[in-house]
Parts: C-alpha cells; structure tokens; sequence
C-alpha cells in the first residue's frame, strides 16, 4: 500500500507544529519537543524498550511472522545481536493483512491461536476495487460483486472472536484527493458502507475506517462527509496514520478535531514507524521507505486519551512501502529496513 502518493507528501511544517503543540496541551504535557517538523517524538511517545516486552497487550501477536522466522534464522546463524533487536518487533502485535485471493486461512488461523490466549486479533481488510489508484498497491476486487463476496468471507472467517478491522486504508483519502476517478466515488462509498454493515455483524469485531493522516489531507473538515458516507456513523470510529510517520501529538490534534467534527467519533493511531517522526523535506515519496525512522508506541489500549481507543502497529514493521530507495515490492519483508527501525527505537 502506498497510503502516500505524491497528492498527500508535502507537510506543512506550521501547522504540523500548532497541531503537535495543542495535542501536548489538551494532554498536559510540557510544551516543547514533539518535533512534528524536526522528526522528533515528543513527551506522548513513550519508548519502545530496549528488552522484550511482558506479554502484557490485549492483542495478538502472530508467532509465524516474518519477523518471527527472521529472528529464528538470525539465531542459527549466530547473529544473535540482530535476533535480539528484532524481538522489539517480532514479540509484539502487529496487524494481519490477510491473502487478497484467499483471506479465510489466514484470519482463522489467527483467531484459532488467539482464541486460547484471550487475545483480539488486529487485522486489515484491502481489497477495494481500484485500490491505491494504480500506484505501489495498485489491484483490489475486480467488481463490486467480487468484493462483496471477499468482505462477506472476511467475516465469516472471524466469526464470534474479538477482532479490531482497519477497513481499506487510502480508500476514502483517495476519494478526497481527487486520486480515485469521479465515476468511481459512489460505488466505494457504497461498498465501503456495506463493508461497515457486514463486519458489524460479527458479534465482538471492532471497525475503523481509514482517514489518512494530517500530512496527505491537511483539512479534517474535507474528511467529514466522506467519513459519513462511507459509514463511520454505523462503524465505532476512524483510523489514523496507517503506514504513515506522523508522530503521535500531530496525528491526535488532528483526530481530535476530526472526532469533534463527527460527534465524538472514537479513533486509533498506527505507531508502528512514528518513533522518530516523519522524513524532513517535501520530497513526492518522503512516505515510501524513509531513511532514519525508528519504532514508536507500542500497541496499547491505554493511550491515556478517551477518543483514543488505541496505538497500533497496523503497518507490519519491516515490510516495504514499495520500489523505492531499494525496496522491495510493497508489503515484502525487508530485514535490514526493518533492523533499523528496532535498532532506532527509544527506550
């Protein structure tokens, strides 16, 4: 996923600070360092941790991810320097993006392991027909009916289990940016509704539809009547930040305002590579594989802020953004990527 493009990478350096400045007020922290122009996580972000983490989250952590096996391979080659960094990421939750062609298996077999452990399965639906508008991502279903069948066994496939559903990111951004063409914006908001509705059905499923983030669509007041079309009103909120870098007082002045706009909509943050803020400059793909970028917050249901329902790592620490700076195709792991984002982590 690009999540990206070049419609949504010049960041407004001043209104990056005010937003940062008036998240650490309405939060009671300190003024100063929250560095959304200077890439710098302020007093809101609290360290990743130099040791593995107490299996204290309510979510999911897959215990086959590539990080998982990465570490196992880093072992048996005696890099055990490296195995350690990468438990910063492969002992933590992460969300599933299940198999665009087959995504039964893949949810099952999480809700299967997460089932005895008491824990919510974090997953992704995106599959949107048109999806990314032909960029890193480009796909999705090839019709409305297609999709309707994918999300219907989407859901089947959680079934009664607890699960949290970041439905479609870039999918209504790309509505608002004018990248999606024009004769394409009632079916998505159609489908995106219907998507809403069907998940809903699942006893203890969880939605958050996809919104951007601060850098892509700068106005949230823009976000408002896409959010409503597409079904937010029936869903229990919105997402923030999906694969994005925004740091984390940034991205929630910019729920808040959004929320307030919705009537107190509820909203979740990806943190997962926000640690040091985003990529300085206004370069057209400062999104894609930035250098220098570090882990951020981990997953967590305390984020200290009642709109806040919770920081997750929706983004999978490690997997490309695409073909850019040496990457490789979108979503494929990338292990030396994703050493330096453990090995830049706070903590």
């Amino acid at each position: 996923m690009s999540g990206h493009g070049s419609f949504r990478v010049r960041t407004a350096l001043l209104l990056a600070a005010a937003l940062a400045a008036t998240a650490l007020t309405a939060a009671g922290c300190a003024p100063g360092g929250t560095g959304g122009a200077r890439g710098e996580e302020g007093t809101a972000q609290e360290p990743v941790g130099r040791s593995a983490p107490a299996n204290g989250s309510p979510f999911w952590v897959d215990p086959d991810s590539a990080a998982a096996r990465q570490v196992k391979a880093y072992q048996a080659q005696g890099r055990t320097e490296d195995a350690k960094l990468l438990r910063r990421i492969s002992e933590r939750p992460t969300a599933l993006w299940p198999a665009w062609n087959s995504p039964v298996a893949d949810i099952r077999r999480a809700v299967r392991d997460a089932a005895p452990k008491n824990k919510t399965v974090v997953l992704v639906a995106y599959n949107i027909p048109h999806r990314d508008c032909g960029l890193y991502s480009a796909g999705g279903a090839a019709s409305p009916e297609a999709y309707r069948e994918w999300i219907g066994s989407f859901a089947e496939a959680i079934g009664d289990a607890p699960a949290i559903v970041v439905l479609e990111p870039d999918a209504v951004p790309h509505v608002v940016d004018g990248c999606t063409p024009a004769q394409h914006h009632e079916e998505r908001y159609q489908l995106l509704s219907e998507a809403v509705d069907r998940l809903k059905r699942q006893p203890h499923t969880k939605v958050y539809l996809d919104a951007g983030n601060p850098a892509w669509i700068k106005d949230p007041g823009k976000l408002v009547e896409p959010l409503r079309r597409a079904g937010v009103g029936r869903a229990d909120g919105f997402a923030l930040n999906v694969s994005n870098f925004q740091t984390t007082p940034t991205v929630t002045a910019f729920g808040t305002e959004l929320s307030g706009l919705l009537d107190g909509t509820h909203f979740v943050v990806d943190t997962s590579r926000n640690g040091a803020g985003p990529l300085q400059g206004d370069g057209e793909e400062a999104w894609c594989n930035p250098p220098g970028r570090a882990l951020g917050t981990p997953p967590t249901e305390n984020t200290g802020d009642e709109r806040v329902d919770a920081y997750l790592w929706v983004k999978r620490p490690g997997e490309s953004d695409g073909t850019c700076r040496g990457g490789p195709a979108a979503g494929t792991w990338w292990p030396e990527y994703a050493l330096g984002l453990a090995s830049r982590a706070k903590g």
